[in-house]
């Protein structure tokens, strides 16, 4: 689960470094300490370098700002969750088939 996440959280600010915590608890569906937890876990890791805008008018404003490190960590995560999405996709195209085929024979 952290790392789904994790994976939405840097998928998110490297479409748009300067979004809130406030917009990424709303988008992501998580409470705000939640987001604040895993922000912090990021940037220790050395995923995310959050910038402080001393001159916003809003003091606490911040620009999370992927690292190397954390664009090649979004990638990988990318490609993990994708594998999962697809056997995913492919179990319940399954599901499905043979749902419809006993839907068949109760026609029958």
């Amino acid at each position: 689960m952290a790392d789904e996440i994790h994976f939405k959280i840097l998928r998110l600010l490297e479409a748009d470094p300067h979004v809130s915590q406030r917009q990424l608890s709303d988008e992501l569906g998580v409470s705000l300490g939640k987001v604040n937890y895993c922000l912090r876990a990021l940037v220790e890791k050395g995923l995310l370098k959050a910038n402080n805008f001393k001159n916003h008018k809003n003091k606490s404003a911040y620009a999370y700002l992927l690292t190397p490190s954390g664009i090649q960590e979004r990638a990988s995560l990318a490609r993990r969750f994708l594998k999962i999405k697809m056997a995913e996709y492919e179990r319940l195209k399954k599901e499905i088939e043979e749902l419809g085929l006993e839907s068949s024979k109760d026609k029958s």
